[in-house]
């Protein structure tokens, strides 16, 4: 679903629609078909922790039965649905004139039970931490750019704004737009004075 510098709600949630059609027929039922598309829109959510005890809740299943059932024995052809998924994202996101933004971002944690946590440096804390480090990507393109003022949608205002717009609909998506170009122009004034102390100090 690429946003270039802006966002759509009704066409992010076309997208979705369309993405969870071309998988659909890797589901030999009708039950697996839907408890997927909840399963996605669950994993997109802003639920704390996510596991099938949490999206059933979140999805409004009186049971994690049937979360647990679709990941564990439901019939369904993982490797197809990842093919789609790899198709689908080439078809949206390729183009020659882009160029590939690479982000490495640490989320200090607490337990040791979050995939790839364990005690390693991380820049969010300046120090070796018990932390979880996720490498992010984004693409800058030449034919779409970000107007001036405003910073590239990152990863994470996508994921807000597609959690507020799409998984969590709200009647002041204006509203919520608002909000959005305002944390991006705020980057921008951020980014801005950052560089400025930078250029100043001493080396």
């Amino acid at each position: 679903m690429a946003a270039g510098h802006s966002a759509d709600p009704a066409r992010w949630q076309e997208a979705f629609e369309v993405l969870m059609s071309r998988i659909a027929g890797r589901f030999a039922q009708v039950e697996p078909r839907r408890r997927v598309r909840d399963l996605v829109l669950g994993l997109l959510s802003d639920l704390p922790h996510k596991n099938c005890w949490s999206i059933a809740e979140w999805a409004g299943e009186a049971t994690p039965g049937g979360m647990q059932h679709l990941l564990g024995r439901a019939e369904w052809d993982a490797d197809r649905v990842r093919a789609d998924v790899r198709e689908y994202v080439l078809e949206h996101l390729h183009d020659e004139d882009a160029v590939l933004v690479v982000d490495e971002t640490g989320d200090v944690k607490k337990g040791t039970h979050t995939v790839g946590v364990q005690r390693q440096y991380t820049g969010t804390a300046g120090r070796i931490e018990n932390a979880q480090v996720a490498v992010v990507r984004a693409d800058e393109h030449v034919h779409n750019p970000a107007p001036e003022s405003l910073v590239p949608l990152s990863c994470d205002e996508i994921q807000r704004l597609f959690i507020t717009l799409i998984v969590r609909p709200v009647h002041d998506a204006a509203h919520r737009l608002r909000w959005s170009d305002w944390r991006r122009v705020h980057q921008v004034r951020s980014r801005t004075s950052h560089y400025r102390r930078q250029a100043a100090s001493p080396t």
